[in-house]
């Protein structure tokens, strides 16, 4: 999607999108009250965007392999080098939805989390640092990325925290079966229609009364557009929330089916 093609998007998003006045699900009005307006300037923020900025001054240069939407070979893409500034420019999610994360984590307190697509582990170090108990496992293509990754863990002292590495499409089923219920996964690997489905039906064996699924980049593409209609119309789904960047998925029966687009 070209970037004119994005903004008129955005913009007809932000059109359309609901405040809190608008919405009339208690469980929702209390998420985007608590969780998606909170504002507080929680300590954990200056640590991990203390390393982000060191991230983004890093010369140094890695040789990376990609196996997402920009891979080109079937196999995956063949290595090259690249900047560490480089990758936490391109790769790393903005403070403002990586710190949404952390505080929905800190809401929901999930006890089993995965994440596809580490990167640099900004992200990672989000959730994990909202969830110190629990099991974490995240996901890279590139072993280059996930050393850098576990050394950004290592230098915030986070031990619970684990990168698998490969290709998602073989290693995903594999994390998955080391749970018996996943109470969270952040889907930010491969932005394709295809893997994204694919990937969501597979993670749907393991989901439990709680479990919430985010989709990052629901609107990077029209096939991921195409994919995020996908999920909200499956069966199992009770709830979306659309930011526009980012599509989250709840589970709950109890929980009345809606789908809601919130300004965010």
């Amino acid at each position: 999607m070209n970037k004119i093609s994005f903004l008129l998007n955005y913009l007809a998003y932000y059109i359309k999108a609901d405040n809190k006045h608008d919405i009339h699900s208690p469980y929702v009005f209390k998420l985007v009250t608590e969780v998606f307006n909170d504002n507080s300037p929680y300590p954990v923020y200056q640590k991990i965007e203390t390393l982000r900025k060191q991230l983004l001054k890093d010369n140094t240069k890695i040789a990376v392999e990609d196996f997402g939407a920009g891979a080109k070979s079937k196999s995956g893409c063949y290595p090259e080098l690249h900047q560490i500034k480089s990758i936490a420019k391109k790769s790393a999610k903005p403070a403002k939805y990586a710190q949404l994360l952390y505080r929905l984590a800190r809401f929901i307190q999930p006890q089993s989390l995965i994440e596809l697509g580490t990167s640099l582990g900004i992200t990672a170090c989000y959730q994990a640092v909202a969830a110190t108990d629990s099991k974490f496992i995240t996901c890279e293509g590139s072993v280059a990325i996930a050393n850098k990754a576990q050394q950004n863990f290592n230098q915030l002292e986070l031990k619970n925290i684990e990168i698998v590495t490969g290709n998602f499409d073989e290693i995903f089923a594999q994390v998955l079966n080391r749970f018996e219920t996943v109470d969270w996964i952040f889907f930010d690997g491969n932005h394709r229609k295809a893997p994204t489905l694919n990937y969501f039906n597979e993670a749907l064996k393991k989901i439990n009364q709680n479990t919430v699924f985010i989709f990052d980049d629901i609107n990077w593409s029209n096939e991921m557009k195409e994919a995020w209609n996908e999920i909200k119309q499956h069966s199992s789904v009770t709830v979306t929330i659309d930011i526009y960047l980012m599509g989250f998925v709840f589970f709950n029966k109890d929980l009345s089916r809606q789908h809601f687009v919130i300004r965010y």
